[in-house]
């Protein structure tokens, strides 16, 4: 059994505690603000860029079978997967759901004799990956230095990596984050970017054939133009996407630390009168059968 001295260092400690992890949430909460309204932001524009690369590609066929990222090529044995995580641990399960569905993917595409490679965007997805899949992990791209995220920043990691393809590196790009939902909810998300997938809704009754229009410049040009841009865009909303579901796991993961540790002080105070009350029961007992043997 504890002393009373140790249980009052415990209580002085868990109450130490406790004030750390609602600055913490107080942080987040202030960032998750700014961060969430980014996310938001960016979503019309990248959808309305995938509707208009859907648009102009509908029915259009590459002059030649060359690598390209509308359609790649007739390889498909090369697989790259790029896991968004964050720089920093304790925001709860944040890291771990979007890694459980790289490890399924990385899983599915070895028992069809896929071979696959990883960039970790964020240092806590290599933490995980790396029991595993260490050997896998080509780069890990740190994050930490940048205070907050730009669209030149996901520029310099879609340059590389459209270099690396058109190197013959890889055959296909898919993309794994967290989409901001709400504080309480991220949702794990798989997207390939490379080549795109295009979703053909329906046949096209509506008038959008392309060969009622006359594009000019050229089909071509203009994909060759919007492609590389789109790339970008699509990399630049997983950053913003899971920035904001980072701040978000973030503030309740301290919310329900701030709430755990208020438990604990309350179980332990309680803990510590009941034993303070036994000793001095058991001294009073003491004194009294002394002055009762004298």
């Amino acid at each position: 059994m504890p002393s009373l001295d140790d249980l009052k260092k415990r209580i002085g400690s868990v109450k130490s505690t406790q004030k750390i992890t609602k600055a913490m949430k107080m942080v987040a909460a202030a960032k998750l603000r700014r961060a969430q309204e980014s996310a938001e932001a960016s979503r019309p524009y990248s959808e309305s860029m995938e509707d208009l690369i859907t648009s102009i590609s509908s029915g259009y066929a590459p002059l030649s079978k060359e690598r390209n990222l509308l359609t790649g090529d007739e390889k498909d044995s090369t697989y790259l997967l790029m896991l968004f995580t964050s720089e920093r641990g304790l925001c709860g399960g944040f890291n771990s759901i979007v890694t459980k569905s790289v490890r399924e993917k990385i899983a599915s595409l070895e028992d069809a004799g896929k071979v696959v490679k990883i960039i970790c965007v964020g240092k806590k997805g290599f933490d995980i990956l790396k029991r595993q899949h260490s050997e896998k992990v080509i780069e890990t791209i740190d994050m930490r230095a940048i205070k907050s995220v730009t669209f030149q920043d996901a520029k310099n990691i879609s340059d590389k990596i459209i270099k690396m393809f058109f190197d013959s590196e890889f055959d296909k790009c898919l993309i794994f984050y967290n989409k901001f939902k709400s504080v309480i909810s991220q949702i794990p998300t798989e997207q390939q970017i490379v080549p795109i997938e295009i979703i053909n809704e329906g046949n096209d009754t509506d008038g959008n054939d392309n060969a009622f229009f006359e594009f000019e410049p050229s089909e071509s040009e203009i994909l060759n133009e919007l492609l590389p841009l789109n790339f970008a865009i699509q990399i630049f909303k997983a950053l913003l996407e899971s920035a904001a579901s980072e701040q978000g796991a973030r503030m309740s993961a301290m919310d329900n630390a701030s709430r755990n540790a208020s438990d604990m002080i309350n179980n332990l105070t309680l803990f510590y009168n009941r034993s303070r009350q036994a000793v001095i029961t058991k001294e009073l007992i003491e004194i009294i059968s002394g002055a009762e043997a004298v």
